[in-house]
């Protein structure tokens, strides 16, 4: 096997199962990972819903001929 340095073998191997519990990193992402799965579950805001809704409505009345 080629010879690489610490960063890059940790990143080839892609925070897969094999990185140790003690990796810094390997921590970090699996913390990051977490959140990010806790974020996609909460519902989305209504009054952003709204904003959203609004914006649609400016697009469609900005794209009518007249």
């Amino acid at each position: 096997m080629v010879d690489l340095p610490e960063n890059q073998r940790r990143a080839a191997m892609g925070g897969r199962a094999g990185a140790r519990a003690t990796d810094p990193n390997g921590q970090i992402a699996s913390k990051l990972k977490a959140l990010y799965s806790a974020i996609e579950q909460e519902p989305i805001p209504d009054t952003f819903l709204d904003l959203l809704e609004k914006l649609d409505q400016a697009e469609r009345l900005g794209k009518t001929p007249g």
